[in-house]
């Protein structure tokens, strides 16, 4: 069955180039991104990675645990660490999920679960879907889901404007227009009513349309 926005992120056992986990208790009450890989030593996950390095901190802030994966062993994963560090300037902080049986890649849905083989007997393009983010709340359920194609680089500025929004609904029940950054107006669902609306948002709203209501973004 396909995974959905809402859906039960599922839970699994692996090892991580910081030990064993079990994906549920890792993330714990706060937010997880996971992100995929197809194999280790591939360029444009090389770059990604890196940045991920470098913009952990701003996950942190936002209560935001990231981990990634990839289709290979994680002896792999620690050789593949020392490039990043060296090419990109930053240490992988962060753990990386060892996948060589392809279980958490099938488990995602980003492999079918007829795919045969392990890791090592496979390329990057056999694993071409294995280019996935997954954002994933504290009640562990999938809040977003993108796959990119290997040739293009993932934006993770976008990422993180996206948990910002995400974050921002779950704690206000608000919307947020097109491009939205933080600190710029939201948008009053239309499932709540003018004299509702009075009550949760006294700083007023400006409407443009009946079903299109702007307001300062909430504190």
């Amino acid at each position: 069955m396909s995974l959905r926005i809402g859906d039960v992120a599922p839970d699994f056992t692996a090892d991580t180039t910081q030990g064993k986990i079990r994906f549920h208790d890792w993330i714990g009450d706060g937010w997880a991104i996971l992100f995929s890989h197809p194999k280790d030593f591939t360029p444009v996950c090389t770059t990604e990675l890196g940045y991920m390095a470098r913009l952990k901190p701003e996950f942190d802030k936002r209560n935001t645990k990231i981990i990634g994966l990839s289709v290979d062993p994680v002896e792999d994963h620690r050789r593949w660490s020392k490039d990043i560090e060296e090419t990109q300037g930053a240490a992988v902080t962060y753990p990386l999920i060892g996948d060589p049986e392809l279980k958490i890649a099938k488990l995602y849905d980003m492999l079918p679960a007829e795919a045969q083989g392990e890791a090592k007997a496979r390329t990057p393009n056999d694993n071409a879907t294995v280019r996935s983010v997954f954002l994933i709340g504290p009640d562990k359920k999938i809040k977003l889901m993108l796959t990119y194609p290997m040739s293009a680089g993932r934006n993770f500025d976008e990422i993180l404007r996206a948990l910002d929004a995400i974050q921002l609904n779950a704690r206000h029940n608000v919307a947020t227009p097109v491009n939205w950054k933080v600190g710029e107006d939201v948008i009053i669902p239309t499932s709540i009513p003018d004299d509702q609306a009075r009550t949760k948002f006294p700083q007023g709203w400006k409407t443009l349309r009946s079903y299109l209501r702007l307001t300062p973004q909430p504190k």
